[in-house]
């Protein structure tokens, strides 16, 4: 049954976890069925309107209908209609491994233009280490990608997993935020700054260096957009599908630790990367006579990858007093402030990268590549160009856009990106056009270009359920409507049912 109302289609993908769990004689274990028995008794999960069944590739080749339910009307005025694919083998989070991301990973993917957004149901166990692992393995990503699962189970009478995935689910299906992310405890974060604080607190996820990129309350989703990460090339979505975490590891200084400890780890057969959690900015012993020291230093000259993360869980490492200095002279890279989850997989993922030389791994693993750490920050002036009018507020800034954008006029619109405070990549007009759509009917196809590099996204559609490449093949853009597909674009859904229709009848 249709809908008068838009509505935004969203894959639930089952990997286990507490939330799908019931009691059986040897304990808690993952249930089947879980849409059916989880969700669709809930009606905060299901309008009772009974849609048909939602396509889903259940691998590269093979698609199968599955059952969805529709949520009911939410604050913005929309539905969000949603299936459920279950993996076949649903694991224990502490079971998972590089497998297991790539599992998650190819099934967005052969997923990913049929979806709106994505909703991966997780244990917590490694929940932040999935985050981190899938923000590296999920490159040019335009859509979200949101972790969650919970401290008990959805058949349990006191739960956090209603919550949790209630407001996963009206986030993927409502904002265009294009990072993994993972939300717990009416906070949404980036994935990749997470940690696990807590083994049963409804707090159980921190995200001790990054402030959350939205939070949820009884108003509604208050998105901090100034905090969200946009890709800024010009490529269509893509996966790296392995990590290559068999070969790394992770070691924990504390007081009075041997030399030899740390040697032995070291010399791990095909070990090719070491995380090492030290102490306050950064700071190890450097054992008798040095004998630390001499060792990592052995270890760098043999090619491993040493990382230098602190066991606090704010701050940053730094050479800031002499012990880290001289971890840093032996070849240790700093880590700034990574999580020890980020910088494993983060690490995992540049060993696993055809080609990259010892000092490219250790160039990048000192600079944000998906948000994992923070940058340093750099001034900007800029001058505002004359006869605009007066930046007062969101609305009259991108109404000066429109008219930039329709004029054909490169250079207006960079002057107003650069000084942009109102987010106006993510505004939109009246008929809830954003600059891309705009761009995308314009004259000036470098105009389009530009919104592209700075990371406007391609997939929001307008009031009238319409993407900036349907808009742009309507009026016959060639080069814009190549421009999108380069960008990783593809029609909704929805606009290859119309289009073909269209055809049809003609």
């Amino acid at each position: 049954m249709a809908s008068q109302y838009p509505e935004n289609r969203v894959l639930i993908i089952m990997t286990g976890g507490t939330i799908c769990m019931r009691p059986s004689p040897e304990g808690l274990v993952p249930a089947r069925g879980f849409l059916e028995a989880g969700m669709k008794p809930n009606p905060s999960f299901n309008d009772g309107s009974k849609p048909d069944p939602l396509p889903v590739m259940t691998d590269a080749n093979t698609e199968e209908y599955l059952p969805s339910l529709r949520t009911p009307l939410s604050t913005y005025s929309r539905h969000v209609r949603y299936t459920s694919f279950e993996f076949p083998i649903l694991l224990d989070s502490s079971s998972i491994s590089s497998a297991g991301w790539s599992q998650i990973a190819n099934t967005i993917r052969n997923n990913y233009s049929r979806y709106d957004g994505f909703v991966v149901l997780h244990g917590t166990d490694s929940l932040a280490y999935t985050s981190s692992a899938l923000s590296f393995m999920l490159s040019d990503l335009g859509k979200p990608v949101i972790l969650t699962g919970s401290q008990a189970s959805i058949f349990a009478l006191q739960s956090d997993a209603v919550d949790n995935l209630l407001g996963s689910l009206i986030i993927a299906g409502t904002f265009t935020i294009p990072e993994v992310c993972l939300f717990f405890n009416e906070a949404l974060y980036r994935g990749n700054r997470t940690t696990k604080v807590s083994a049963s607190s409804f707090s159980a996820f921190a995200s001790p260096n990054c402030d959350p990129l939205a939070k949820i309350s009884a108003m509604g989703a208050e998105v901090n957009w100034n905090l969200i990460k946009r890709p800024t090339a010009i490529a269509g979505f893509k996966v790296i599908p392995d990590l290559d975490t068999a070969h790394v590891a992770c070691l924990r200084i504390f007081p009075g630790i041997k030399p030899e400890m740390i040697d032995g780890v070291l010399r791990v057969p095909g070990l090719r990367g070491l995380i090492l959690e030290t102490f306050g900015s950064g700071n190890a012993p450097s054992g008798e006579d040095g004998s630390l020291t001499s060792i990592i230093r052995a270890a760098v000259k043999r090619g491993i990858v040493i990382v230098n993360v602190s066991q606090c869980q704010t701050g940053s490492v730094s050479p800031l007093y002499a012990p880290a200095t001289v971890l840093g002279n032996a070849g240790v890279v700093f880590g700034h402030d990574l999580t020890t989850e980020a910088a494993l997989t983060k690490l995992s993922f540049l060993l696993a990268l055809p080609g990259l030389s010892y000092e490219e791994i250790t160039k990048q693993m000192q600079i944000s590549l998906r948000g994992e750490m923070t940058e340093t920050a750099k001034l900007q002036f800029s001058h505002p160009a004359s006869g605009l009018p007066s930046l007062t507020d969101q609305q009259s800034v991108f109404t000066a856009l429109g008219y930039a954008i329709a004029a054909g006029n490169l250079e207006s619109v960079i002057q107003l990106l650069n000084g942009d405070q109102f987010d106006l990549l993510g505004a939109k007009d009246y008929a809830e056009n954003t600059a891309v759509h705009l761009a995308a009917v314009g004259t000036n196809n470098d105009v389009l270009r530009e919104l592209l590099k700075r990371g406007a996204s391609i997939h929001v559609r307008n009031r009238a359920a319409n993407t900036p490449l349907f808009l742009a093949g309507k009026v016959g853009n060639q080069e814009a409507v190549g421009l999108l597909r380069e960008a990783g674009a593809h029609l909704h859904i929805e606009e290859v049912e119309t289009v073909g229709k269209r055809n049809h009848d003609m």
